[in-house]
Order: C-alpha cells, then sequence, then structure tokens
C-alpha cells in the first residue's frame, strides 16, 4: 500500500520474486510518480493508471478516494484483482484505521489485519484453483 510513502508490503504467492525493503519502496515511487504523470499527461480527465498488463504480469491498481493506493501484481489472467483489491482495502478500513494505536504513513504493524489477509488470500487462491481445474 502506497500514501505518501510505502506502508505495507508482503508477498502474497510464493512463486513470486523475493524483494528487499529498498526495492519496494523503489518500485512503490516509482509507480507513484508514473501514476501522478499518467492523471496530468491523460487527454482525457484520468485517475491515473488503473492496470498494466504485460505477456508476464499483470499490475492492478486500486487508488481510494482518500488517495491511498492498493497495488498487486499478478500472473497474465488471474481474474477479479479488483475486487481483490477492494477486499484488502475494507480489511484496512477494519483493522488498521480503526486501530487507535495505527498513525497515518506509519507501517503497518497489525497481527489482524495480516491474518485476515492471509485468510482473504487462501480463499481466492482455492477459488481460482477451483475455476481453473473444476
Amino acid at each position: 500500500m502506497y500514501i505518501g510513502g510505502l506502508v505495507f508490503n508482503k508477498n502474497l504467492s510464493s512463486g513470486a520474486p523475493s524483494l528487499s525493503t529498498n526495492d519496494c519502496l523503489r518500485l512503490g515511487s516509482t509507480f507513484h510518480g508514473l501514476h501522478a504523470i499518467a492523471t496530468q499527461i491523460a487527454p482525457v480527465s484520468s485517475g491515473g493508471i488503473e492496470s498494466l498488463e504485460t505477456d508476464t504480469f499483470i499490475l492492478y491498481c486500486f487508488q481510494t478516494l482518500t488517495g491511498v493506493k492498493f497495488v498487486i501484481t499478478a500472473t497474465p489472467g488471474t481474474p477479479d484483482l479488483e475486487s481483490l483489491l477492494r477486499g484488502i482495502y475494507d480489511l484496512y478500513v477494519d483493522y488498521v484505521l480503526k486501530n487507535p494505536f495505527f498513525e497515518i504513513d506509519m507501517p503497518i504493524r497489525c497481527d489482524l489485519f495480516n491474518k485476515n489477509l492471509d485468510k482473504m488470500v487462501q480463499r481466492v487462491a482455492l477459488l481460482t484453483t477451483r475455476k481453473k481445474n473444476p
């Protein structure tokens, strides 16, 4: 997640490359800049980059009304990334923003958020596997 800086990152797949914290910060900053530029250069009113698809991965971004960006990368053909990010946003609201000890722009350290995020990702992975192998 990216607010004004990277406040949370998590590898959700064992097959994904392992990145250092510095790599995640660099990628988050780069995407944030590209997203901002896209809003300014678009020929019509734009909220920035929503998705980027290549032969090897999909990058999907969900930006809240308050400007918090939730970004995920996945393999091509991964279904319903928008719903997944909206679900993660709901967890963020329920377990992070309602936490009286959380400070905006500070790293998220919330066990309930992590546990529920893991459960959500497992459910999505199970549903995706069932759709691919009926």
